[in-house]
């Protein structure tokens, strides 16, 4: 997700300072035009805006607030981004300390997977100072679509685990239509074109399900992230209190799709899990 982001960045004549914990992406950035950092550290000494996408909590702390960290490189007045998807609390803590530097920071994680990323397209939910935000408007409309400031540092991340639970909780809903649909003789495509324009669509329906259908599992956002960021959410469940008995389950779901091996599929291959249940594929024939 980050390099096509920083590539829009590029071609949107932003100066672009990379680091990357593996070369390959950094190597690419370079060759069409970027400077290379060695550390998170030195991105920080050199940018004024520093922008994160990392995989979850731990790894945002180290590269923010660890050895060779962004946190040592900052300065009053600069601004970090995080787009990761990562705890809320999380988000709150390290806008904490940088705040102690006179640093702003943002949390705004995005969706609308690979092909949003490189299209420019993403949804962006941002948490943070509306000022800050407003101060920026030009990078986040660089590389996404719909932008909304959700409130204060934190906000983003809570926004972004309510889209994750509606993504993954509607895939799931659509897994086992398909399923029940195949085991009863319907035929696929016509329930999908049927459901699809009815009060049951939804983006996942006409751009997931006719690949499901098909058994392509190529993915714009990997199951294990999917994963990740459900335990995300319901770990924010529980410290805040809030049923999530469909989170629940669904997480389960792709847990098991973790364990078996397929959680380097797209999300919408939790379908595969119910069909292991079922003892049959829901596929068409062409």
């Amino acid at each position: 997700m980050g390099k096509p982001m920083a590539e829009n960045l590029l071609e949107g004549g932003y100066p672009v300072v990379g680091y990357n914990r593996s070369p390959e992406p950094i190597d690419n950035l370079v060759s069409l035009g970027a400077d290379r950092a060695e550390t998170p550290q030195e991105v920080g000494e050199r940018a004024d805006i520093t922008i994160t996408c990392l995989s979850d909590s731990e790894v945002v702390e180290a590269l923010i607030l660890g050895d060779d960290g962004i946190i040592h490189g900052v300065t009053a007045g600069d601004t970090v981004v995080d787009m990761s998807t990562i705890r809320p609390t999380v988000a709150k803590q390290i806008a904490d300390r940088l705040a102690e530097k006179g640093v702003s920071m943002l949390d705004a994680p995005i969706s609308g997977g690979e092909e949003g990323a490189i299209d420019g397209t993403l949804s962006i939910m941002i948490g943070g100072s509306e000022e800050t935000f407003e101060e920026h408007r030009d990078v986040f409309e660089t590389v996404g679509e719909t932008l909304t400031h959700c409130g204060t540092n934190g906000a983003g991340q809570v926004a972004k685990a309510c889209n994750q639970i509606v993504v993954s909780v509607t895939m799931e809903a659509i897994s086992e239509a398909l399923v029940f649909a195949k085991k009863a003789g319907a035929d696929l495509e016509a329930v999908v074109d049927a459901i699809s324009g009815g009060a049951a669509g939804c983006w996942a329906l006409d751009n997931r399900a006719p690949r499901m259908i098909r058994g392509n599992f190529n993915p714009g956002f990997f199951a294990a992230y999917q994963y990740k960021d459900l335990r995300i959410a319901t770990d924010a469940g529980e410290a805040y209190g809030s049923p999530m008995p469909a989170t629940e389950l669904t997480h389960e779901m792709y847990k098991s799709m973790e364990e078996i091996g397929l959680g380097r599929d797209d999300t919408s291959g939790v379908i595969q899990v119910l069909e292991r249940l079922a003892g049959t594929e829901a596929r068409i024939e062409e």
